[in-house]
């Protein structure tokens, strides 16, 4: 696929994804669709911007026509959907914004796709679709969704909506659903950044209840690689499980920056728990190991020191980030806790 609609690619995953894209694989022609919202950041790709092969478009994917004519204009062979709301805490605050962008946005680029013939479309979800586990077992490709946020519930939705167009329509589609990223250019609201700027700046890191939720770490670079061995190698209508083997606790991961910044761990404050909190995600990335080929370049360990240089070395990007929406959100968010 030489000609990629990437929509969200001002966006965390989406820039890297970016970036990964025209570093590694200089004959593909990439064009960004991006609304950029307050997770947006154009800076995240300066160093691309006067990239031949890179062109940036703002715009919002519910536009049926605009995305269409994107589509002619640029002869896009492939679309890969980044373009999503988040956040859970947000989506727990005010849920609609999920429901339009999320699964309206994803519907009007799936009838794009299926009208303009797209040869292949790549929906990236998320593992938070399939609910929750106890302390053993992991999500499997086969395992039954059932999201328990308002985030995860439109994701959901949205994956829904690519494997009906895929039967219907014969659309050639893949759901990649990928366990919780980290790396460069994350916006500080997810948890790994959050903690970094907040001991940076000998703030209270808030953890959510007792702290020993478990989630497994992927490196977001990893996650890029293992999107274009979907694009470039799957057959249409599968789906494919993202992991980076790495199950840690909150507190695990909490602790780990703490050292890494040589602070205390009388930064850590407890808070009250999120509504419907999931307990442990796992994934069994085993599929997109055994037939793509792919698997994680780096451990947890190498990742989060990659993570912390970057923040440590880019401190004018996350102080202009964090000094608009970001802190005021978090400070009303944590207030009264």
């Amino acid at each position: 696929m030489e000609r990629i609609l990437v929509t969200g690619g001002a966006g965390f995953i989406g820039s890297n994804f970016i970036a990964m894209a025209l570093t590694e694989n200089p004959e593909c022609r990439i064009i960004n669709l991006d609304k950029l919202t307050y997770a947006g950041n154009l800076e995240n790709l300066t160093e691309y911007a006067e990239n031949p092969n890179y062109t940036f478009i703002k715009g919002d994917i519910c536009d049926g026509p605009f995305v269409e004519k994107i589509i002619e204009e640029y002869g896009i062979e492939a679309i890969i959907n980044f373009a999503a709301e988040s956040h859970v805490d947000r989506s727990i605050t005010g849920p609609k914004i999920f429901i339009e962008t999320n699964v309206t946005g994803t519907l009007t680029l799936l009838q794009a796709a299926r009208d303009k013939k797209i040869k292949r479309f790549i929906q990236v979800s998320t593992d938070e679709v399939y609910g929750s586990l106890g302390a053993t077992g992991k999500f499997t490709e086969n395992t039954s969704l059932s999201p328990n946020s308002p985030y995860s519930a439109s994701k959901a939705a949205a994956d829904h909506l690519v494997h009906a167009f895929a039967h219907t329509w014969n659309l050639p589609a893949n759901i990649t659903r990928c366990s919780n990223n980290y790396g460069r250019y994350q916006f500080p609201e997810k948890m790994i950044p959050l903690m970094i700027n907040n001991a940076l700046n000998n703030k209270d890191l808030p953890v959510y209840g007792d702290g020993q939720q478990v989630r497994d770490w992927l490196y977001v670079y990893d996650h890029c690689t293992a999107i274009w061995a979907v694009l470039t190698k799957a057959k249409p209508g599968d789906t494919y499980n993202i992991g980076g083997c790495n199950e840690k606790s909150n507190m695990e991961v909490v602790r780990l920056i703490l050292e890494k910044l040589d602070k205390p761990e009388s930064l850590i404050k407890h808070v009250t728990d999120r509504p419907g909190h999931d307990r442990r995600y796992a994934i069994d990335a085993s599929k997109i190991i055994t037939e793509l080929g792919w698997e994680p370049s780096v451990t947890f360990e190498q990742g989060m020191e990659k993570t912390i240089q970057w923040y440590l070395n880019n401190r004018r990007w996350l102080e202009n980030v964090v000094s608009g929406d970001y802190q005021k959100y978090y400070d009303q968010m944590y207030a009264n806790r």
